[in-house]
């Protein structure tokens, strides 16, 4: 059941095999816009967004036109669309990796579009080959909806957090490395190199990330090791009073293991407000954190 403001349930272990399997597709469609788009500072370029009806790459130049993929999951659908009023579409049901990596590739070269990817997933053990995966191929129209639907009213939050920041900051934007919506702000100071350890992950990448001084915040579905959809917030490089600073709201919490505040996504659906409860938890982990590395809050807020 959805409360009243209309944020669906979500339920890690009756969703996990379509987040797998959709985790998959994700990078896929990522690292399309990864090879076509311009680097851009810590990575910005090769993100997805939230749509109306999905997730979306946006406008892609390629050659003397533009293109963009978009997960429409209420048609289940990927869209594929060109400024010459090109289209073509790839349905989305249960069907391998490999299966949909052949198809999409066809598709986009039926449209004179010819993308060569890296052909492996990142930030994920086992990072089998796209063509060669036919372990993930479970896909639920229902939970992919409600995945979008979480997604969707957690990228209105986090844009209205974004817009009182008047420092650097990041688009809130879909990183299919780990598949989560993430928005991240910069106190404009250097930080130390990042050791990196991120599977499938080269370290210059994640350097080049973490370059700055960052209040990072997200949302993440979940894993078999902590198996449910939760809203987290942390900062680099980080400090030994981060965690030991009061966090609203009271469910919030620290977790030791992933070195971040944690407030559980269950704990926000089922709040009367589950805005404010939300907006709550990003404000005050960030201030806690702004705070114990010396930010220069004055300068960087509105």
């Amino acid at each position: 059941m959805e409360n009243k403001k209309h944020w669906p349930v979500l339920n890690f272990n009756e969703m996990k095999e379509t987040i797998a399997t959709l985790h998959q597709w994700i990078q896929i469609v990522g690292k399309i816009r990864l090879r076509e788009m311009p680097w851009q500072n810590q990575s910005w370029h090769v993100t997805l967004y939230i749509s109306t009806c999905g997730f979306t790459t946006q406008a892609i130049p390629y050659d003397n036109k533009t293109f963009e993929l978009e997960f429409d999951f209420k048609k289940h659908q990927l869209i594929i669309k060109t400024s010459e009023d090109e289209t073509a579409d790839v349905d989305l049901y249960s069907r391998t990796v490999a299966d949909f990596y052949n198809v999409l590739f066809e598709k986009l070269s039926s449209l004179g579009i010819d993308v060569d990817i890296h052909g492996s997933p990142n930030e994920m053990e086992p990072a089998i080959p796209f063509v060669e995966n036919t372990v993930n191929k479970t896909y639920n129209p229902s939970h992919a909806f409600n995945i979008w639907k979480a997604m969707l009213k957690t990228n209105a939050v986090f844009t209205k957090f974004r817009g009182e920041f008047t420092g650097k900051c990041s688009p809130v934007h879909l990183f299919w490395g780990a598949f989560d919506l993430a928005v991240t702000r910069f106190s404009g100071r250097p930080a130390p190199k990042h050791p990196g350890g991120v599977p499938n992950m080269p370290l210059e990448v994640m350097q080049e990330a973490y370059s700055e001084e960052v209040s990072s915040a997200g949302f993440w579905l979940g894993s078999d090791d902590f198996p449910e959809p939760a809203f987290y917030s942390y900062i680099y490089p980080t400090n030994d009073n981060f965690s030991k600073q009061k966090i609203e709201p009271r469910e919030a919490f620290y977790s030791e293991d992933l070195g971040e505040f944690l407030l559980k996504y269950e704990t926000v659906q089922k709040a009367e407000n589950p805005e404010d409860k939300l907006y709550t938890f990003l404000k005050s982990t960030y201030v806690a954190g702004a705070n114990t590395a010396n930010w220069d809050r004055k300068k960087l807020e509105k």
